[in-house]
């Protein structure tokens, strides 16, 4: 088991960068809810915790409150932004409403460079985002930095190894924030940063084998990183006891379900393709809401999988099921009865599962980042082009037609988006482009071709930047080629007279639009 930092999640929309910054030093860290058992926490075994930001004020009524039994455990903890105040309210500090709230870049001053800013340069440019702060520190405890509105930007307990921080240290406004997170990784939590793609490996192959033993396993082979590497991975540790199955579900892209087959045929995957597109569309007809596409879409997925498995049950049942689950399908699909952080939106593969799934489920990623996954590709001996092949989701163009779903519009879609992959592969992008894909909204305008009025459909393109998908910013393709883009959907794709550029980042905006 590597060391483990455990993340306690009250809501901050920074809580998945805290996670990444830990792993970039090369020690695990996993988020749970703020309101996890004691029992839960033990079973991590964490080398020490940190608290994340969070919306509520300490005194707002419903605000999360500081669990009791953290403080008996005797680990290291790191209070940020609002963790900072619920521990001093906690133990007897004061935390009150600022006259003046602070968000943005600021400017603290090193008081005492204890532990968290050891060789660490004083005055440090810093992200804020409080509308409370520390008025009086708990009794125990030491003014690290101030601010010029902000008299506590750090305290510590060093005695007890509890450190606080108002600012973020997680995000990149902080330039020496990771500085911080190391030391208190390394040099108060004594951790060893041993958590590499090859332990990674040599871990989940024992775990799996463990687990499964004679067993056979199903694994949902979708043609992407995330269904290959895990299936990478289940084979290694189960060889021919593993059995992949590619459903066509009606919604890939062009010329997508050929490519794929031929592809992992190349891999030496055992595998069985599936059509069944018809009844994924059947299923389909009429509906709008996407939420409710994304659970239909699950449901069936798991449906076609069990006949599947019956039928290749021949002496010994199939009793598992794998799939490529990664650790932003399980944040964002998060229920929010049990987290602080709001659901963002169900994932076909978590939210989306049906209540009386047959199958053991086996997710080997489910707490890794996209990128790392690739870096375990990578580990793995996959192929450059399928590791690093652009993400495309489980429910597939059903999230990128906004409104119903039907054979025409699909046509359409699959059109548009062939043309918005083409130009940018051809550019030379393919790499530096995080994802790139065109959506079919609901959306007619008035438009003019062939000196005739036209009122056809608006195509939007999508194209970002990120390293892991938990925030993105839009990309800045050449005009060139977006006149390209523009020009080529317009005159090559039936019904549509319009082509709009997205130029939102992530948040507030998600990736997909649906």
């Amino acid at each position: 088991m590597p060391d483990t930092i455990t993340i306690l999640d009250f809501g901050s929309q920074y809580t998945q960068l805290i996670a990444r910054r830990i792993r970039e030093l090369k020690v695990y860290s996993e988020i749970l809810p703020h309101d996890v058992s004691r029992e839960t926490l033990a079973k991590r075994d964490p080398r020490g915790i940190i608290l994340s930001g969070g919306p509520n004020s300490v005194y707002d009524p419903g605000a999360p409150p500081l669990s009791d039994f953290l403080l008996d455990l005797n680990l290291p903890i790191l209070g940020i932004c609002y963790g900072m105040q619920l521990l001093a309210h906690h133990l007897g500090g004061r935390v009150e409403k600022s006259d003046q709230r602070e968000y943005g870049s600021a400017t603290i001053h090193v008081d005492h460079a204890a532990s968290l800013f050891t060789a660490l340069e004083s005055p440090l440019p810093v992200w804020m985002s409080h509308g409370d702060q520390i008025t009086q520190l708990p009794p125990g405890f030491t003014q690290l930095a101030h601010s010029d509105t902000c008299p506590f930007a750090a305290m510590a307990n060093p005695t007890r190894k509890i450190y606080a921080l108002q600012f973020h240290p997680e995000v990149v406004h902080t330039p020496r924030g990771i500085d911080m997170l190391r030391h208190f990784v390394f040099d108060v939590c004594a951790c060893r940063g041993d958590w590499t793609p090859a332990s990674f490996i040599a871990t989940t192959v024992e775990q799996i084998r463990a687990r499964v033993g004679e067993a056979r396993v199903l694994c949902a082979l979708s043609g992407g990183v995330d269904s290959t590497v895990a299936a990478t991975l289940v084979g290694k540790a189960i060889r021919d006891q593993l059995m992949c199955v590619f459903v066509d579900h009606g919604m890939l892209r062009q010329d997508e379900a050929p490519a794929v087959i031929e592809l992992f045929r190349d891999q030496g995957l055992e595998m069985v393709p599936v059509d069944a597109r018809e009844r994924f569309l059947n299923k389909l007809r009429g509906v709008v809401d996407p939420e409710e596409k994304r659970k239909i879409i699950g449901a069936e997925f798991i449906r076609v999988f069990e006949e599947i498995a019956v039928s290749l049950a021949s002496e010994k049942p199939i009793r598992f099921l794998a799939q490529g689950t990664l650790y932003p399908d399980v944040i964002e699909s998060r229920a929010p009865e049990r987290s602080a952080a709001a659901r963002i939106k169900t994932h076909h593969n978590v939210g989306g599962l049906p209540d009386d799934l047959q199958f053991e489920l086996i997710e080997p990623l489910r707490y890794l980042f996209k990128d790392e996954v690739r870096a375990v590709g990578s580990e793995l001996g996959l192929p450059e082009s399928l590791v690093y092949r652009q993400p495309f989701p489980g429910p597939g163009l059903a999230v990128r037609i906004i409104g119903e779903i039907t054979p025409e519009r699909l046509d359409a879609l699959r059109a548009a988006d062939a043309i918005v992959r083409q130009e940018i592969e051809s550019a030379g992008l393919g790499r530096e482009v995080w994802q790139y894909f065109a959506i079919l909204t609901p959306l007619k305008t008035v438009g003019v071709m062939g000196d005739g009025r036209t009122y056809d459909s608006v195509v939007a393109v999508r194209a970002v930047t990120s390293a892991d998908g938990m925030t993105a910013d839009w990309a800045r393709l050449p005009n060139d080629m977006l006149a390209r883009i523009s020009s080529r959907i317009i005159n090559e794709v039936r019904g549509v007279n319009r082509v709009v550029y997205d130029i939102t980042s992530k948040p507030p905006g998600t990736i997909e639009w649906e």
